[in-house]
């Protein structure tokens, strides 16, 4: 607990998020290539790197509002929780401005030194280890 008597979550490592990025952008590649085909979206002046965006976008911000993180963030072993309070279903529309701002980029490079990004304070976030996510499941279990 902090001095205010809230529970501190730690959070994830860097590496291991940019690694869990890397396999949402992949596979979101791969839909979007499994949608237009290979010729279409190797072309040069095409629109479908934009399709991956917006599959990266819609895929994290459903699978998180879901199952409590991206697909490449489940593969990776990490999970998005509230960084306050117990365990609970996030609002979607959040969780979808959130990842537009991962999008963006620059939110995720500006950190706290907690490593909560700008997108993580705006939608109340913190990525956690999968033992800190089953930990807090135990901890929500025996309150309730």
């Amino acid at each position: 607990m902090n001095s205010a008597g809230a529970d501190v979550v730690p959070s994830a490592s860097w590496g291991r998020r940019i690694l869990a990025l890397l396999v949402d952008w992949l596979v979101s590649t791969l839909v979007v290539i499994a949608f237009v085909g290979w010729e279409d979206y190797q072309s040069p002046g095409g629109v479908e790197s934009f399709f991956v965006l917006g599959v990266f976008v819609l895929e994290s911000a459903l699978f998180t509002w879901l199952m409590a993180g991206s697909f490449g963030k489940i593969a990776t072993g990490l999970r998005v929780v509230p960084a306050q309070g117990p365990l609970r279903m996030f609002n979607p529309l959040k969780l979808l401005v959130r990842q537009v701002l991962v999008a963006l980029v620059i939110p995720p490079l500006v950190f706290r030194p907690d490593g909560r990004g700008l997108h993580d304070l705006f939608a109340g976030t913190v990525t956690v280890n999968k033992p800190v996510f089953d930990a807090m499941l135990e901890r929500d279990r025996r309150r309730s």
